[in-house]
């Protein structure tokens, strides 16, 4: 009997009761797969659709043979067929142990790889229960769903222990469904998919519209429609959420980097160049505290983001009041001398980096807590690395804010930026002041480099990208003023994000400074200036 199924498939006649026999039988599996070439796809795909009924014992039988197949261990004769593996050789059909391996080792081609690898990728679905394996499964069949039948992944579905995991198998059945031969089927198909909506879904419902039932069926083209109309308005409504936030986080980033800049800017007329090397000291500070933790105390190397705030602001601050003390305080009032006593820290810092830690970007661990994200709408994702800089920048803004409106400290910069003569007459230490001033704004560019760390290349070079910006928010928003910074970093992180899809990263940076100038002659002050600078 085994000989005769080997044959029918072999003349390309088992097709027709592939469904019937392949589907519940061991010996008529075998002789499809060892039929090669159509009766092996007709045995796969006959199995495949079984597979929701099939007993566990029978689809733990499968994977073996799958495996079999993969690495060529199915061997097949005119004798029978044997599967070999590290436990011995044994009969495919009956799993009795063989003497030897006997025949051919069935070769799969093109056609019937793309079959074996769906009906492997379904099995790893219903029996494996490592959670990385059946993610490379789905991956997999998210390419071509509709070869799987809903049944199989609602049973998929049942044994899975995430939810993740069981909303994207479930949206497999779904997408399959599509496809079904009952328009009831097709219709709940569609109607759970625009429950989802994001690029991919519009697509397979635009797709819709080719199908035959959309010309003959009302019911049909009625819903494909309405489908593709909502689902086209959320993924609009997505694509403007993940604009804002991504500008929103870009312009985080900004802030945080501008800020101490204003306040050094605002308060001395400083044009600090070494401002960038201040933000490249505070990424590389995390690092060494980072890597510290992992020598010293590993079970808190994933907090290690959160432990390194205080010690990058200190760090960075007191390099910041080293360089007042030593060089800029001796240059004030020569603009000049003071740019290029700056520019010369700046090179100074990045060679001793790179002599340091040489010149490839750090290794920087991503904690837990930054890592992943979630889909909120559409395709608007909201990864946790850029949330973390948004309320990071906000934290920056507060604690800032309380120190220049709620300090002692606070009061003596907002007063000498106004009128440095009149300070210095009714008792105020100038002088300290711009010390204190100055590793403030240092210690704030150090936190702009943490923030960075976990999402921005960290290397040497890292902090030049950012000067520029930097200098663009504060002339924009005003010399020394809070609320300036913080407007014009929104500003320009959202037009920037605006315009970069469109003309490319270089060209939105030329077109958004070209904004810039053309803002600044109309309003040379910026948008707030400080009471002491308006004219």
């Amino acid at each position: 009997m085994f000989h005769l199924i080997v044959l029918w498939f072999l003349l390309g006649l088992g097709a027709p009761v592939a469904a019937q026999v392949v589907a519940n039988d061991r010996a008529g599996i075998v002789a499809g797969l060892c039929g090669g070439g159509s009766a092996m796809v007709g045995a796969v795909d006959a199995v495949i659709e079984g597979l929701a009924e099939t007993p566990a014992t029978e689809l733990e039988w499968l994977a073996g043979v799958v495996t079999a197949l993969h690495t060529r261990s199915l061997r097949c004769s005119d004798a029978g067929a044997t599967l070999t593996s590290d436990a011995g050789t044994v009969d495919a059909v009956t799993g009795e142990p063989v003497a030897a391996a006997t025949g051919r080792p069935l070769i799969l081609n093109l056609r019937s790889r793309g079959s074996v690898e769906n009906l492997s990728a379904a099995l790893t679905l219903l029996t494996d229960p490592a959670a990385s394996a059946r993610a490379e499964a789905i991956s997999l069949l998210s390419r071509r769903p509709s070869v799987i039948p809903p049944t199989v992944y609602a049973r998929a579905a049942e044994r899975v222990d995430t939810d993740e995991q069981r909303a994207a198998i479930m949206e497999l059945a779904q997408v399959s469904a599509l496809t079904a031969e009952d328009m009831d089927e097709r219709l709940a198909a569609i109607a759970g998919i625009v429950e989802h909506p994001n690029r991919r879904s519009l697509l397979l419902l635009e797709g819709l519209r080719e199908d035959p039932a959309y010309a003959s069926d009302e019911r049909f083209r009625v819903a494909v429609d309405a489908a593709v109309a909502d689902t086209a308005r959320w993924v609009k409504i997505g694509n403007t959420l993940s604009t804002l936030y991504n500008g929103l986080s870009y312009a985080s980033i900004l802030f945080i980097a501008a800020v101490g800049l204003a306040i050094i800017f605002g308060l001395m007329g400083v044009i600090n160049l070494a401002q960038g090397e201040f933000i490249m000291l505070g990424a590389y500070s995390a690092f060494v505290v980072q890597e510290t933790l992992r020598s010293l105390a590993p079970g808190l190397v994933d907090w290690y983001l959160l432990i390194a705030i205080p010690f990058v602001f200190l760090i960075t601050a007191a390099l910041g009041v080293l360089v007042e003390i030593a060089i800029v305080r001796h240059l004030y009032r020569r603009p000049l001398m003071t740019l290029l006593a700056t520019w010369a820290v700046s090179l100074f810092l990045i060679n001793l980096v790179r002599v340091t830690f040489g010149t490839q970007n750090l290794q920087i661990l991503t904690p837990s807590y930054v890592s992943g994200g979630f889909t909120l709408v559409g395709d608007f994702i909201v990864t946790y690395n850029r949330l973390f800089a948004i309320v990071f920048a906000g934290a920056v803004l507060a604690i800032t804010a309380l120190v220049l409106k709620g300090t002692a400290l606070g009061l003596n910069i907002r007063t000498v930026s106004q009128n440095r003569d009149m300070a210095g007459c009714i008792g105020i230490p100038t002088r300290r002041v711009d010390m204190l001033a100055f590793g403030f704004g240092s210690g704030l560019a150090g936190l702009a480099g943490l923030a960075l760390a976990p999402i921005y290349n960290v290397n040497p070079l890292m902090g030049t990208n950012f000067i520029i910006e930097s200098f663009m928010v504060v002339v924009l928003g005003g010399v020394g003023t809070l609320m300036g910074t913080v407007i014009a970093a929104l500003g320009i992180g959202q037009i920037n994000v605006l315009i970069e899809p469109i003309y490319g990263a270089v060209a939105a940076k030329v077109i958004v400074l070209l904004l810039i100038i053309a803002f600044i002659q109309w309003r040379p002050e910026g948008l707030f200036p400080a009471p002491g600078r308006r004219k």
